[in-house]
């Protein structure tokens, strides 16, 4: 308990300090090497920090350490491991990463969708939308999934435009970094609540608090 506590006050000061931080809204991110100090060397950083791979301050510089978690970032997910970040690595780490600007959206709808679950609640909630983010069926991006029109309550209802607290973003970069405690769940809904008797038609795999998660 005392180290998830350090962990949140830790995060919560990152987060902070991170806020003010260039991040690059390129559609084409450029490509990276080694020495780059273009702009979406800050998103990148931010994408690896997410996941585990940067462990550094960031700085928006494509130095060694930046360019030593690419490596192994681009080991672990089946890519050349050259340091070269081109069309193949940024697809794959926006797939499987957030910006901060995606982190934003990510706790957001957390926040709104499942704010008085547990905590392994939120990270499912959260998983959702990676799972989503990681499939065909859905959109490509972090904020085209949340904002699909009908997919999530919190959005169609405005809860969605709450601030969201620390416990959302300790989810969502749980999420991020990849615990998916719903069994590859694309869907969810609270049974004393759902309506929609489409819903109802899919697969469960899991409850956890108040929803049930389905495929």
């Amino acid at each position: 308990m005392r180290q998830r506590s350090m962990f949140a006050v830790l995060i919560s000061i990152v987060l902070f300090l991170l806020s003010g931080l260039p991040v690059s809204q390129a559609q084409s991110p450029a490509t990276l090497t080694k020495g780059s100090a273009h702009p979406d060397v800050w998103d990148l950083q931010f994408r690896l920090r997410t996941l585990g791979y940067y462990t550094q301050l960031l700085d928006g510089k494509y130095g060694t350490q930046t360019d030593t978690a690419v490596k192994q970032f681009q080991s672990d997910y089946g890519l050349a491991s050259d340091g070269i970040v081109g069309e193949q690595t940024w697809r794959q780490l926006k797939r499987f990463s957030v910006n901060q600007k995606e982190l934003d959206v990510l706790a957001k709808v957390i926040y709104g969708e499942a704010r008085g679950e547990p905590f392994i609640g939120q990270v499912a909630v959260g998983a959702v939308v990676m799972n989503r983010l990681q499939s065909d069926s859905f959109p490509n991006t972090i904020s085209d999934v949340v904002f699909q029109p009908g997919a999530f309550t919190a959005v169609d209802d405005g809860q969605y435009g709450m601030i969201p607290d620390r416990t959302a973003y300790l989810a969502a970069l749980e999420a991020v970094k990849g615990w998916d405690p719903t069994k590859d769940a694309l869907y969810y809904f609270n049974p004393a609540t759902a309506t929609s008797k489409w819903i109802w038609s899919r697969t469960p795999t899991i409850t956890i608090g108040r929803h049930i998660f389905a495929i």
